[in-house]
């Protein structure tokens, strides 16, 4: 065959093995999700990919099938093309020995050259840009070449199966979608500028209520404004008025003691109408939502919709009230600061290295506010205070501090031996490897 007939074959083979090449990245990075999606709006050949990628031993088979034999092929055509034509130029600058050696290393350093940039790194480089566009192209072509090598893939695909069973490795790449995957999805969103900010943080808060329980986020104990069962009109007036909630627990005789809630509303309704206020009265006292400590927040919701509810007390293991959590609360948890008013705020700054850090903070809130490495284990408290006397095994007291990832976190106030604030700092180099 001629220069001409040789070039023509070359390149059809490198044609062929673009081809390979870019159906085995579009196939293998087209998501399933994007694929679903398109099927659902009518796209008949996103269920032909979707029916390749559920058997990837198959296409994967066919692809290296095609990309050795191509490779193979252009190897000795290649260099028998194009071996006269570089040996003959170089016969006139050496001898006719080192010419021909000469003309075949240079002919096969061409050959190679092109089949890596136009029949490897081009395609690959097209095919990953736009994954799913391309495998609804190349889904049809595809699927005829498996249909031709059908032979050839039942064999080597048979062993490859067998080899991967040996090794306790699955033929099939999972598809599982976690909620570490979806969060990452967002973080990279919001870093392309395709989802707001607002909405990243939104995704992670949601995952967030499936681990934060309700001492997370419910006001303690000590907070609670609640209503003694037999206090006077005048006593009730004076409570409702210092402290205006929505609902307010009723109880007899202690706040572990609850026999139910009132409505706002309702007392609103007794004194427009001039009835004498008393928390005996029917209608006036609903039954209260007791809930463990232990829920998280995802858990809570649901119990908020079964019950037709949006406000619970919490117990502990012995029975005893430890606080109270409203729908309100979780949704707060939820949109992050942006419902929380300025005087409210869990996190001050006060300088470029220091904050004032209310002791109910959700580690994890402390974690991303100020971009610290997660706190060491993590599942045995839910606030900064916990944390605190977690590490230091004891009650702090004012000054206790305690080091972390270059942070010092120092006790500054404390209520009846309730951490109320820290100081947050920002530790210099020199410091990190600081004691408690």
């Amino acid at each position: 065959m001629g220069l001409l007939e040789n070039t023509l074959i070359i390149l059809l083979l490198i044609a062929a093995s673009a081809f390979f090449a870019i159906a085995e990245i579009s196939l293998a990075a087209a998501r399933k999700l994007k694929l679903e999606q398109l099927l659902e709006e009518g796209e008949e050949r996103a269920g032909r990919v979707l029916r390749l990628q559920a058997q990837p031993g198959h296409f994967f088979t066919a692809v290296q099938i095609g990309l050795n034999a191509v490779a193979i092929l252009a190897g000795v055509l290649g260099e028998g093309a194009y071996a006269p034509a570089f040996s003959h130029l170089f016969a006139s600058l050496v001898s006719p020995e080192p010419a021909e050696l000469l003309g075949s290393v240079t002919s096969f350093i061409a050959v190679t050259g092109v089949f890596i940039l136009l029949a490897d790194l081009i395609p690959k480089r097209i095919a990953i840009v736009a994954p799913e566009a391309i495998a609804l192209r190349i889904a049809g072509p595809m699927r005829l070449c498996l249909k031709v090598l059908t032979p050839l893939i039942w064999a080597f695909n048979g062993i490859a199966n067998r080899v991967m069973a040996a090794l306790g490795l699955p033929n099939i790449r999972p598809e599982d979608v976690t909620p570490e995957d979806i969060v990452a999805l967002a973080n990279a969103g919001a870093e392309a500028g395709v989802v707001a900010r607002q909405e990243q943080q939104l995704i992670e808060n949601v995952f967030e209520l499936e681990v934060l329980t309700a001492p997370s986020t419910m006001t303690p104990r000590e907070s609670i404004v609640w209503l003694e069962q037999h206090a006077s009109e005048e006593v009730i007036r004076a409570t409702i008025s210092a402290q205006p909630h929505a609902k307010f627990p009723v109880c007899n005789g202690g706040i572990d003691r609850v026999v139910g809630y009132v409505d706002s509303k309702d007392i609103l309704g007794f004194l427009l109408n001039g009835k004498p206020l008393s928390l005996h009265f029917d209608g006036l006292l609903h039954n209260v939502l007791v809930l463990p400590e232990s829920l998280t927040l995802a858990e809570i919701i649901e119990q908020f919709k079964s019950m037709r509810e949006d406000f619970a007390l919490i117990t502990n293991e012995y029975g005893l009230i430890v606080g109270l959590i409203t729908l309100n609360d979780v949704t707060s948890t939820l949109m992050g600061n942006s419902l929380v008013a300025p005087a409210e705020e869990q996190i001050i700054q006060r300088d470029a290295d220091s904050w004032l850090v209310d002791g109910l903070t959700p580690v994890g809130d402390l974690e991303r506010a100020l971009d610290i490495e997660p706190f060491p284990d993590d599942d045995q408290y839910e606030t900064i205070a916990g944390f605190l006397m977690y590490v230091l095994r004891k009650v702090p007291r004012l000054t206790d501090h305690v080091v972390h990832a270059g942070f010092k976190f120092e006790v500054v106030d404390i209520d009846n031996h309730k951490i109320d604030q820290l100081l947050v700092t920002r530790q210099t180099p020199r410091a990190l490897s600081a004691d408690q």
